[in-house]
């Protein structure tokens, strides 16, 4: 098998503080980022070092989402609430204030928003009405990250009080509650395929589960300090983590085996803690957000 290759083509500066949400755009050409300075910052992956700046917000953004059939770019703003950007004319539109805890994700699914508060609520938004349809407490402690798998209309929620609880979209039943981890789930993501889903969190294991059942088939001590997230590159093949340990690890899809360790060591990557990680469905490189304050993005030669 030929060795992986790895080689980083940009470090892109700009921000003024942690760098702490990450999301591709409907075209995905483009990603976003968001930081502890309140800034939202549009990137072009065709001209990576130019990024123009969406807005300017009094307190951090840890959660950034895409809605792709309106090309809409919805932002959360800790403390207060939502802010809707129009990626065509790169104003915002509309904002609503949910909420006086930290956003910690977003994710859109048809004309709903899903926002995941340190409350330990997830506050449910229509976005045609610009209104909130309902609220649901799930945890006394902050709702983290969420995974959706469209097909099954299945909604995975990871949270601080270390579980990961599935929900069904036509009536937010749970459908499982899955419970392994020993500290905070950070990470969470279905793969392409919808047949296992990935977590990891402040614990640093990662566990594999297979979706009919929703049980665990695998875990992996794979990193030193928390996994923050997890990305799938579209075709399944292989995902990518991030840590607190200032690592990118690279895995094998199917059999789970550690391929590659990209860090600063063997490889000038980021010095502090990396916070989100995508792997663009545009050109397959991989884009890494970090506490230092800088965005990386990577080949990765398989």
């Amino acid at each position: 098998m030929p060795k992986t290759q790895v080689n980083k083509l940009y470090t892109l500066t700009g921000h003024n503080h942690s760098i702490y949400a990450l999301a591709e755009g409907g075209n995905p050409r483009f990603f976003y980022t968001g930081a502890g300075d309140g800034m939202v910052v549009e990137w072009d992956l065709d001209e990576p070092k130019d990024g123009k700046l969406l807005a300017k917000l009094p307190h951090s953004v840890y959660a950034l989402a895409v809605d792709k059939e309106r090309n809409l770019l919805f932002v959360g703003h800790n403390f207060e609430g939502v802010h809707v950007i129009d990626l065509h004319t790169k104003q915002e539109i509309w904002s609503l204030k949910l909420t006086d805890h930290s956003i910690f994700d977003l994710r859109v699914f048809g004309d709903k928003l899903f926002v995941g508060t340190g409350a330990g609520v997830i506050v449910v938004l229509d976005i045609e009405e610009r209104s909130i349809l309902k609220h649901i407490k799930i945890s006394n402690e902050s709702v983290r990250v969420f995974a959706l798998e469209e097909g099954k209309r299945h909604l995975a929620v990871g949270s601080s009080d270390n579980s990961v609880v599935v929900f069904h979209l036509d009536d937010w039943q749970p459908i499982a509650q899955l419970s392994g981890h020993t500290n905070s789930v950070f990470a969470l993501s279905y793969s392409p395929d919808g047949q296992i889903l990935v977590s990891g969190g402040r614990d640093a294991h990662l566990k594999i589960w297979e979706t009919n059942q929703y049980r665990e088939i695998e875990s992996i001590v794979a990193h030193m300090y928390a996994i923050n997230y997890v990305s799938f590159r579209n075709d399944g093949r292989y995902f990518v983590t991030c840590s607190m340990d200032k690592s990118i690890k690279l895995w094998d899809g199917h059999t789970f085996r550690l391929l590659k360790v990209i860090d600063k060591a063997r490889h000038a990557g980021h010095g502090t803690s990396i916070n989100k990680v995508l792997w663009s469905q545009y050109n397959q490189q991989v884009v890494a957000v970090s506490d230092d304050r800088t965005i990386t993005i990577w080949d990765i030669d398989l």
